[in-house]
Parts: structure tokens; sequence; C-alpha cells
């Protein structure tokens, strides 16, 4: 704790700073619980996602083999061509939301191409949409991570190092001034009774 000076003035000063460390305190706990509460929804999302993409690939595992067979090269159709998200604020903090993922069309020859195409395409669409949708959770995961350290940070540095020392500084400064009113009294008290003593002899001469 920084040297604190003894005065009135620094008491005023330290109790004022109190009552903003107080008042702040409170809002700062209330972030750092929405985080944690978010983090939670958004860790049980992100495994739900990953189950529903393990689903996925497993229902793929009878057919997937059929791909060899296939002439066209299906690749350029399943990489999105845009990955739009939106902002989602929690306890003031922007986190990305994936909304959907945007392909190329797809256009073969219908004549030479297996019907069945159709279905793998829509189908290996949804596992890349699901795989950018995870990515996307965890991102936001770990923009929501990094603000709960910070927040636990302050909330620490308010609990357990400003408002401590606060307390303890308004504690010295009022033990001081205390001391000191009290010394004045007992000086006013010695000056009274010397001057009575003095006046006291003067009308005995």
């Amino acid at each position: 704790m920084a040297k604190v000076r003894l005065t009135k003035g620094e008491l005023k000063r330290q109790r004022d700073a109190l009552k903003r460390y107080e008042r702040y305190l409170p809002t700062l706990q209330l972030k750092k619980q929405q985080l944690q509460m978010e983090i939670l929804r958004q860790s049980s999302l992100m495994q739900e996602k990953r189950h529903l993409e393990s689903a996925k690939k497993k229902s793929a595992e009878s057919w997937c083999g059929l791909l060899a067979e296939v002439t066209v090269d299906l690749k350029p159709w399943l990489s999105p061509e845009r990955v739009e998200t939106g902002a989602r604020n929690i306890a003031g903090v922007d986190i990305p939301e994936f909304k959907r993922a945007d392909f190329q069309a797809a256009e073969y020859d219908l004549f030479i191409t297996p019907l069945w195409v159709d279905h793998a395409i829509e189908h290996l669409r949804a596992l890349v949409s699901l795989r950018c949708e995870i990515e996307t959770i965890n991102k936001g995961v770990a923009v929501l991570r990094h603000e709960l350290r910070i927040t636990t940070q302050r909330v620490n540095l308010f609990e357990k190092v400003k408002i401590p020392e606060t307390e303890e500084a308004i504690r010295l400064i009022k033990i001081y001034i205390g001391d000191q009113m009290t010394n004045a009294v007992g000086r006013s008290k010695i000056a009274k009774k010397k001057i009575e003593e003095a006046e006291m002899a003067q009308v005995a001469a």
C-alpha cells in the first residue's frame, strides 16, 4: 500500500474511492457470472453440434465410397463462397453468431451423373456448414474466456487489493486524526490551567 497522507482531505478522498469501488464491484461480479453462464451454454451447444457432426459422418459411411465413382469434381460446390455471421452481445462483449454458409450452385450433366449425387452434395454441404458453425462457436468461447479472465482479475483487484487497502487507509487516518484531536484537547486543558494559575498568581500578588 502506498504511503497515505494523514489529513482530513485524504480521508474524504479515500472514502469517495471506497464508495466507487463498492458501487463498481457488484457490476463486475454480475458480469463475471453472466460470462461464466454463457461459456457453459456455448460449450454445451458446441458438444451438441459435435455429436450432430459425428452422426452425420456416420450416416454418410454407407454411401461415401460411391463418391470415387463420380467423374465430376464436387469440391468447388462443397467450399463455402461466404460464411455469414452476426454478433450477439453478452455482458458488454460481442461474440460471433453463425447464420449460414453460402455455396456455389452445383451445375453438372444430369444424364451422366448418378441421381444420388444431389443427396450427397446436400448432405456434405450440411456437414461443412456444421463445421463452420462449430468454428464460430469456438471463436465466441475464446472471446468470452478472454473477457472472463480480465473481469476476474478486476474483481480480485477490487476485492483483495483496492477495497482492503482503502479501508485500512481510512482506519489509519481516523486513528491519527482522533489522536491529534485528543492531543489538542489535552494541550488546550494544559494551556487553560496555566492561564488560570497565572491569573491566580496575579490576584495573590
